[in-house]
């Protein structure tokens, strides 16, 4: 059974950081490609961040500079570093792993992040 628990959501002044983390079980990890999205309320998902399974990363043009999206193939885990957050990034940020070829993606059920002003 294919699981995916995002942590390290919570409550930020705006300025500050965060580290979210999406541990995955059940899936081959190094073969999916690992997303970061996000839903704020009454918006739609809003795509943040890729850690491609070849090695590279792509970014959503609102957090380039301030988000770092990582991977630990060792311990199955994507990681998010969030920097210089605003009141703009408040929102539930879920975790998406995806492997085209197969036609798979597996959601996590999401950590909210809420940034203060």
């Amino acid at each position: 059974q294919v699981r995916l628990v995002e942590s390290g959501g919570g409550l930020v002044q705006a300025g500050g950081s965060l580290r979210l983390a999406c541990a995955a079980s059940g899936l081959t990890f190094t073969m999916y490609d690992m997303h970061w999205y996000r839903q704020a309320p009454g918006k739609g998902r809003e795509f943040v961040a890729v850690s491609w399974s070849g090695g590279s990363t792509s970014y959503a043009d609102s957090v380039k500079g301030r988000f770092t999206i990582s991977r630990d193939s060792a311990n199955r885990t994507v990681y998010l570093q969030m920097n210089s957050l605003e009141p703009e990034n408040t929102a539930t940020y879920c975790c998406d792993a995806q492997q085209p070829l197969a036609m798979t993606d597996y959601w996590g059920q999401g950590t909210q992040v809420t940034v203060s002003s």
